[in-house]
């Protein structure tokens, strides 16, 4: 079997096709981690029972016959396909190779609201080519009940041709509390500690959770750590130093393991105006971190239980974040059900689905 990607720069559904990968290697597939360029920084986390196949691709629309050559000379049995327009691209190299690979597509985004189809034309470009190719799939996959609601609605898809499966995120514990975390000005200290952790990009509305954390300054010795890199690096230490709380906030950019920072942290916060199933949440919450985060379309209500397991609060609303953030931070909460939930959304759980969906009842399959 095969899992195609763009590469294995850090990122959620790259986390997510390493830990299918080394699973399913353990269990006795062989498996191809299939790139169109070999690089990243997650590279180092595949087992060294998966092979590594580098289409060496430096343009998308160059993919397909590169992906053609491969399908032709190594013939696997299933071609996962994560996320548009890979997923597209592998059902096209499917029909001109001529074999008898099993193309299962998988997507991580909710698309209706997605930054990708903001303009008119790559939306058109996007629901079209999703709703001409998708059918031709042996399988179509969404990481929630939300996103496939949205999938089939924004592509004009049979909503009963697609399957949930949550994402392969917790696996087994470890002692993370001896690994070194940084800064120690966040660390360290009497204040409240809150963690983020995500891309740099408008998408994750890192500026809302500021404008939060400038109205709870006065009222709270708090201090925020954000994990990530990206475009929007310099605007978020523009509008800290603007909202006086540039000694409050700390980006130390991209951190290949974020888990030992759950287990320090008083609280994460997502503040998202969108995502698929953010797999930052059941991080939190298999370290028994509380969680708030926005209601935003889709997964932390489906992940958190309609508020059962953390608090919700409306997509772009400073305010309801900022009170939630007070309220949850003055609220006992029991790790043991927080990592309770996260089971829900274990590794060994995930491949089992994925391993009905790839070969039924057959058990291992050449």
């Amino acid at each position: 079997m095969a899992i195609f990607l763009p590469d294995l720069r850090g990122g959620g559904a790259e986390r997510v096709a390493i830990n299918l990968a080394n699973n399913f290697a353990q269990r006795g597939y062989a498996v191809d981690m299939v790139l169109l360029s070999s690089f990243g920084e997650l590279l180092t986390d595949l087992s060294p029972d998966v092979r590594i196949i580098d289409l060496k691709v430096k343009r998308l629309r160059n993919t397909a016959l590169p992906l053609v050559a491969y399908l032709r000379e190594n013939r696997p049995s299933i071609l996962l396909a994560c996320m548009w327009p890979l997923t597209v691209i592998a059902l096209w190299a499917k029909s001109l190779a001529c074999v008898k690979t099993q193309v299962i597509v998988a997507e991580h985004a909710t698309w209706s609201g997605g930054e990708i189809v903001s303009s008119p034309f790559v939306h058109w470009q996007v629901r079209t080519t999703m709703h001409y190719f998708f059918p031709k799939a042996a399988g179509i996959v969404v990481v929630s009940n939300g996103s496939a609601d949205d999938l089939a609605s924004f592509a004009n898809l049979d909503r009963s041709g697609i399957t949930v499966i949550y994402n392969p995120v917790v696996g087994n514990a470890v002692s993370l509390q001896e690994k070194a975390v940084t800064p120690k000005e966040w660390c360290e200290g009497m204040h409240y500690k809150l963690l983020a952790v995500g891309t740099l990009k408008p998408i994750k509305d890192y500026s809302m959770l500021l404008n939060a954390i400038a109205q709870l300054k006065q009222r709270i010795n708090i201090r925020l750590l954000i994990l990530g890199e990206g475009q929007c690096r310099a605007a978020l230490e523009a509008q800290a130093q603007k909202l006086g709380i540039a000694d409050r906030l700390f980006m130390p950019g991209f951190v290949k393991d974020p888990s030992p920072y759950y287990h320090h942290a008083d609280l994460h916060v997502l503040s998202s105006v969108g995502e698929g199933l953010p797999t930052v949440i059941i991080e939190a919450l298999a370290a028994g971190t509380p969680v708030v985060s926005t209601d935003c379309p889709s997964g932390p209500r489906e992940i958190l239980c309609g508020g059962q397991f953390g608090l919700l609060v409306p997509v772009g609303d400073a305010t309801a974040l900022a009170l939630a953030i007070e309220k949850s931070l003055g609220t006992h909460h029991d790790p043991l059900l927080l990592k309770m939930r996260a089971q829900d959304f274990s590794i060994d759980k995930a491949v089992d689905h994925y391993e009905k969906l790839f070969f039924g009842d057959s058990g291992l399959s050449t």
